[in-house]
């Protein structure tokens, strides 16, 4: 039986390539709905970003829901500069086929979740965590119905992406990624840590493209776009696939590394604002909260990456 999950995302060329791993794999994956949330772009665009890959990739019976379009408290902030002016620059963009629901996207999780049995729905936030702690802040009872809860957001060894010290999502908003990873249920958080040692080389967005079909098509474009920033930024050789991280994780967990650590937000500190304090040595008498993931076979990943791909029509 495919494990239930909701994919809440702020799509960004790397959280498109995490819907098309999930699209692809149905019989390990049912999607009950795709969130969208302010982040990389703002709201309007992100929920339009998800509905045009739900278009490329086959999947138009998806239901997609636009939800919070600014952080639980601070000021919103985004990432044009990195993703483009569309979030998902690399492609042309169009007008999706897939509707967009007219429920709130947190109204839908909260219902969604107390429909469910216990334990028996997967979170995935791959963007900033608003629309997750809106509705644990909201109705708390939906966390009996959380089996698991894996997201991006972080870093610990990585430094910060956006500050000297903070992971994007998690400084986009603070307080809601505080909220996720306290919130008493298994979390396994994707952070910079892992997510750097899968860069999208020339080499594998070369054997994406050889895939054949418009999804691995529209994947090298993006992927192509994408890793200009970092190449240029890091001197990298590749921009790293943060978000589907989180999807490859639900689909081959033997991938990754993980441990158990406390991972504590930074709230207050105009210095180091979203910096995501993981007490890996366990040298703290917390108490651990989050599975960090720190290492990836990153062969196996993008392996598996070009499987998925191959599934998808010509």
């Amino acid at each position: 039986m495919p494990r239930k999950v909701i994919i809440d995302c702020d799509p960004g060329q790397d959280d498109a390539v995490a819907l098309f791993l999930a699209m692809a794999s149905p019989e390990e994956l049912e999607i009950l709905g795709i969130t969208t949330v302010a982040g990389n772009v703002p709201l309007e665009l992100t929920q339009r970003n998800a509905r045009m890959m739900c278009d490329i990739a086959g999947r138009k019976e998806l239901r997609v829901f636009a939800g919070c379009d600014r952080p639980m408290t601070l000021p919103p902030i985004t990432a044009e500069y990195i993703h483009g002016d569309t979030g998902i620059d690399g492609v042309d963009v169009f007008d999706p086929e897939t509707p967009l629901q007219e429920q709130h996207a947190v109204d839908f999780i909260v219902e969604t979740l107390l429909a469910a049995n216990e334990s028996s729905v997967t979170l995935v936030p791959t963007g900033p965590m608003t629309n997750v702690a809106t509705a644990i802040r909201r109705e708390p009872a939906i966390l009996g119905r959380v089996e698991q809860i894996v997201a991006m957001g972080g870093a610990m060894r990585e430094g910060g992406n956006r500050s000297p010290s903070a992971e994007f999502n998690v400084l986009a908003d603070p307080h809601a990624a505080e909220i996720v990873y306290n919130c008493g249920r298994p979390v396994t958080a994707m952070g910079l840590d892992v997510t750097h040692q899968v860069l999208s080389t020339r080499e594998r967005v070369t054997r994406i493209r050889a895939v054949g079909n418009p999804v691995a098509e529209a994947t090298a474009g993006m992927l192509s776009f994408f890793h200009r920033y970092d190449t240029k930024k890091y001197g990298s050789e590749g921009a790293p696939l943060h978000d589907p991280c989180t999807v490859a994780w639900l689909l081959r967990p033997e991938l990754f590394r993980t441990k158990r650590c406390n991972v504590s937000v930074e709230k207050e500190s105009q210095l180091t604002l979203g910096h995501t304090a993981v007490d890996f040595w366990q040298v703290t008498d917390r108490p651990p909260n989050v599975d960090w993931t720190y290492e990836v076979d990153a062969e196996g990943f993008y392996d598996l990456l070009v499987e998925c791909l191959g599934r998808f029509p010509e």
